[in-house]
């Protein structure tokens, strides 16, 4: 596997860059910590607020992170360091959020459409997804990314679709006027940097999906961004829709971070539109390699379109929320033989990137088999009633 630089993991203006997060401290008391980064130096800023979703919600944000005094970790290599070695060692990064929401959105791309909907075709074979490809495109076409959901000729294509029989739940979501948006983890169970990401025992056809997650606080402001790990059980979700929350939430299969950077002026949510986010694939056995990208000027739905659809007057969110915006990345390489397309490899490494956040960087294991969720939202106020 390619060597993993502790400075290609931060964002490529990093020492111009406003992060924070969160590391597990094994003193004063053994917990999580809330972070920033300055001048290379990790620096403990708990005092600005006893959970990272308390810290989000200062309107005096961007300036009480860059003042903030604290105490200092040393260096953010070696943090990256702890957290890629393994075991991880005290401290590490952990995921930068705490009790917000893990929501996700689903099919906001024409890529991940397409794949959906072969997913859904195929029951949850992967045998069948090479055949299924070809003539799907010959009924719907292969670039649906001119096409803005909910519009006139959005409605024209559904409508046709329907006649032909092709019509699905995926292009519904992927097209209509309502985004799909559900809960990808409960809050506390998202893993960090340099953590080990989670498959379930169950599933023989799955894949990472690269993507930005935003951070967004109650009032459904986004106050920052960071990179995501939005592990799909293909084979699963495939055989039924209503198999979702088992294909999505199981041990250690959301993963976030290095880091949130907070926008101002140097990033903004336009930066985010920008993004070009890759995927690099390592088999750790086979020597297999798999690269590709997600281009967010893609999207079909706006960012902040796909904020107002989750939090609002229909639904409040107290603690905030990290929202996944999705991903064009649906990998179909061959790994296992012809006309299989990719599957993980238990041990694979998965490093999602993009210039302006860094770099996420996991391996990959059976949930079943990883260490236990125990640290949870009690175990958290015992921590913050010890502090």
């Amino acid at each position: 596997m390619k060597s993993v630089s502790p400075s290609d993991c931060l964002p490529h203006d990093h020492r111009e860059a406003l992060l924070v997060g969160r590391v597990w401290r094994e003193t004063p008391h053994p917990g999580p910590a809330l972070v920033t980064v300055r001048d290379g130096e990790v620096i403990d800023i708990t005092e600005l607020g006893p959970t990272m979703a308390d810290l989000l919600e200062r309107d005096d944000l961007r300036d009480a992170v860059s003042q903030a005094e604290g105490e200092r970790l040393g260096p953010v290599a070696a943090l990256l360091e702890n957290s890629l070695a393994r075991p991880q060692r005290a401290p590490h990064l952990l995921a930068p959020c705490d009790v917000q929401a893990i929501k996700a959105c689903g099919v906001t791309f024409a890529v991940s459409l397409l794949e959906r909907v072969i997913e859904e075709q195929a029951a949850g074979d992967p045998g069948r997804a090479s055949e299924l490809r070809e003539e799907l495109q010959g009924v719907i076409g292969s670039d649906l990314s001119r096409i803005v959901p909910g519009s006139d000729e959005a409605m024209a294509l559904r409508k046709a679709l329907l006649a032909r029989g092709a019509w699905s739940q995926y292009m519904e979501v992927g097209i209509g006027p309502d985004a799909e948006v559900f809960t990808k983890a409960q809050p506390l169970s998202s893993v960090g940097f340099g953590a080990t990401v989670g498959l379930h025992p169950a599933s023989h056809w799955n894949n990472p999906e690269p993507e930005i997650v935003l951070a967004v606080d109650s009032l459904g402001r986004p106050r920052g961004a960071s990179l995501g790990n939005d592990v799909n059980l293909r084979d699963i979700e495939g055989r039924s829709a209503l198999l979702l929350g088992k294909a999505k939430d199981n041990n250690a299969s959301s993963a976030i971070g290095p880091f949130i950077r907070l926008f101002d002026e140097r990033f903004t949510l336009d930066d985010v539109r920008a993004c070009r986010v890759t995927l690099r694939i390592e088999g750790a056995e086979d020597d297999f390699l798999l690269e590709g990208e997600s281009d967010m000027r893609e999207i079909s739905r706006d960012p902040l379109d796909l904020v107002r659809q989750t939090i609002g007057p229909h639904h409040q969110y107290p603690d905030g929320l990290m929202l996944y915006l999705g991903t064009m990345f649906s990998p179909i390489q061959d790994r296992d033989g012809p006309g299989q397309g990719f599957t993980h490899h238990l041990e694979d490494r998965v490093t999602i990137a993009t210039p302006a956040l860094g770099a996420l960087v996991n391996d990959v294991g059976r949930s079943d088999l990883l260490p236990p969720w125990r640290y949870g939202i009690r175990e958290l106020m015992r921590h913050l009633a010890r502090a």
